[in-house]
């Protein structure tokens, strides 16, 4: 398994992978999201091929000493291969390397199978509340 970063031409790519597993939301441009990412000195798209098709992606950014995970996604005829598990690893290797010494993600409350897989991978509920604000719209 080689985990790479996605470029430009990857977009349609991701953006069906993460609508396949259903991480996208109408009020989040995905596009956007993806574009920024890549686009970012602090942030990246990683993904895993087969062959030419795109099967696993994940999101990663640093803000100089904490990592973000977003959008890991992975084909859902090819879960339990051990894909995600390569992505959590490149994302936090991908931290680690930008000096980052913590690895956070969030999980939709309603997404049990999400928090299981990231529990087995030992991340714990931190005793947080995360507060959110739109500056969009």
């Amino acid at each position: 398994m080689i985990v790479v970063e996605l470029g430009r031409a990857d977009a349609d790519a991701a953006i069906a992978l993460w609508e396949a597993a259903g991480l996208t939301r109408p009020w989040n441009p995905p596009r956007a999201d993806f574009d920024r990412a890549v686009a970012g000195p602090a942030s990246a798209v990683l993904g895993i091929r087969d062959g030419g098709a795109l099967v696993a992606t994940a999101m990663v950014g640093e803000d100089g000493h904490r990592g973000w995970l977003y959008y890991l996604a992975v084909d859902p005829a090819r879960r339990r291969e051990g894909l995600g598990r390569a992505l959590v690893a490149a994302a936090e290797a991908w931290i680690a390397a930008r000096g980052g010494v913590k690895a956070q993600l969030m999980v939709r409350g309603d997404n049990a199978d999400a928090a299981a897989f990231y529990e087995r991978l030992g991340y714990d509920v931190q005793d947080t509340v995360v507060l959110g604000r739109r500056l969009d719209g």
